[in-house]
């Protein structure tokens, strides 16, 4: 489904990428794992098209997206969750949900919509006429959830998933993902919650300086305690 190969960016004079490989298939749950500042949110960015890559390549579906606006990669089928949420802070949730609302026909059968996304998350449901900004920050991590899912993405994309939410609210997150996994809903996810990502995922990549250290399933992972504790510090 998307393939990344040798991919490179940074900021200014500042290379952060240096050669960036992974791939993830249909339905699958891959991970981007690493300490603070390794280049797991660069890559995103560059994926995006959020920051231009400076060289490699990126193919969705076998559409190259490489130097294209975001925008146009959006409409290609990738949805993201950024870091930080990034709701629209004056907007109701559900004006929130209908301001990016896009059937692509990727879920034909059962496309996302505003009372699917409450399905997904009752708590919303209830604060549907509250601005963004009235919303407790685990309330926005699943606006901004709901948000992507209606722009019907063949591949979501969440950056720092349950960062900074209390532990009732990081269960409800790993609990919607992993009904999303049971749907067939292709992910990439960034987060430091290793038992809950080693639950869920399908296959990991670790980065290090900007470089792919080491990939593997949650099995390989586990079994290679070494590698946990060198690159990404438990």
């Amino acid at each position: 489904m998307l393939e990344v190969v040798g991919l490179e960016a940074g900021y200014d004079t500042s290379q952060v990428l240096f050669g960036v490989d992974l791939a993830i298939g249909s339905g699958e749950v891959v991970t981007l794992l690493g300490r603070n500042g390794m280049g797991k949110t660069t890559t995103v960015r560059a994926v995006m098209g959020l920051l231009r890559p400076s060289g490699g390549r990126i193919v969705f579906e076998g559409q190259p997206l490489t130097g294209l606006p975001s925008h146009r990669i959006a409409r290609a089928g990738l949805g993201l969750v950024p870091e930080g949420r990034q709701i629209f802070p004056t907007l109701t949730v559900w004006e929130n949900l209908v301001a990016t609302a896009v059937n692509r026909g990727a879920n034909r059968d059962a496309p996302w919509s505003t009372d699917r996304v409450f399905e997904l998350f009752p708590g919303l449901a209830v604060r549907r006429a509250h601005l963004g900004q009235a919303l407790s920050g685990g309330e926005q991590q699943m606006l901004a959830i709901g948000r992507a899912l209606m722009t019907n993405p063949r591949l979501l994309i969440l950056d720092e998933a349950t960062e900074g939410l209390a532990p009732l609210i990081r269960a409800e997150i790993w609990d919607c993902i992993a009904r999303l996994k049971a749907i067939g809903q292709s992910i990439l996810i960034i987060d430091k919650n290793l038992d809950a990502l080693s639950r869920l995922a399908d296959r990991h990549y670790v980065l290090e300086k900007g470089r792919v250290a080491w990939s593997g399933s949650s099995a390989a992972l586990a079994a290679e305690p070494a590698i946990m504790h060198r690159y990404l510090g438990v």
